[in-house]
């Protein structure tokens, strides 16, 4: 049966941290939150942006660069540092890469960028969310993944995370496994937080009309094509719904194709060996055990 997102209700007194919030979802996103009362915070890699749209908002920022795990962990420390309570955790930050890359810490660019460093940050603040959940109404602690409809191609094989193998296509094949991955981490985020008081969700966004795919002629000729892209204001009412609604009509773990759940998903997304192979593997990767 698929359920819609209700609207937004009021987040005074709420903390939501926003990645990749400096501009297009995630910047409508932190716009609509504060404008909901929540204390939203801003997080973002370029300076300029960033601190353009958190003197707008008048709201705090951290600077952080996701190609590098060890910027991530100082954005942890500054978080942890700055924050008593986090209420929501949108890890909104991303791209879309059409050329193949490495990233300094040695891992696919768009594997690290968009789900290894989400991956860390999400375990490196899992106390203080647990802290919040404590004293918070059950299931309003939302770890949120921003996924893709793309996650329906080409599928994820653990013996090639990197996809060092086969065509680049562009980065799609890639850029396709690592939103496959955000809700493989979805998932298995939601069976092993049973009972804590927190939920995980993923979602698409939509064909998003905003600079995210780059210097992508593929993405620019899809996202330019009229009546086909959506405002980064639209795109951004799941990510909006998902932090402020008072009750998400779904059970933990589920992915939105926009407002509506369950969403279309590749069949590994399915697939509770995978996920945990998936989370085993990043937490070695991101360096959490040997």
């Amino acid at each position: 049966m698929s359920v819609t997102l209700p609207a937004p209700d009021r987040m005074e007194d709420r903390t939501v941290v926003i990645t990749g919030s400096s501009s297009g979802v995630g910047r409508a996103a932190a716009r609509e939150l504060a404008g909901l009362g929540a204390q939203v915070v801003i997080v973002g890699r370029d300076p300029d942006r960033t601190r353009a749209i958190a003197e707008e908002l008048g709201a705090p920022s951290h600077l952080a660069d996701f190609t590098s795990l060890a910027s991530v962990r100082v954005l942890a420390g500054e978080l942890l540092e700055a924050y008593p309570r986090i209420h929501v955790l949108a890890n909104n930050a991303g791209g879309l890469a059409e050329h193949r890359g490495t990233t300094p810490d040695g891992f696919e660019t768009m594997f690290q960028q968009n789900h290894l460093s989400a991956f860390l940050l999400t375990h490196l603040l899992l106390p203080r969310l647990r802290e919040t959940a404590a004293d918070s109404a059950p299931g309003t602690v939302r770890i949120i993944q921003t996924s893709s409809a793309a996650n329906l191609h080409p599928g994820i094989r653990m013996d090639d995370l990197d996809t060092r193998r086969g065509p680049w296509v562009r980065g799609y094949r890639a850029y396709g496994r690592s939103k496959l991955a955000n809700i493989l981490f979805t998932r298995e985020l939601a069976r092993r937080l049973p009972g804590s008081g927190i939920d995980a969700f993923a979602f698409h966004p939509g064909v998003v009309a905003t600079n995210f795919g780059g210097h992508s002629a593929v993405w620019q000729a899809l996202t330019s094509r009229t009546g086909l892209a959506i405002s980064s204001e639209a795109g951004a009412q799941p990510l909006v719904r998902l932090a402020a609604a008072g009750t998400v009509p779904a059970p933990s773990g589920n992915y939105f194709h926009r407002l509506k759940a369950p969403g279309p998903v590749h069949r590994q997304a399915n697939d509770p060996g995978l996920a945990k192979a998936l989370w085993s593997a990043s937490e070695v990767r991101a360096g959490l055990r040997g």
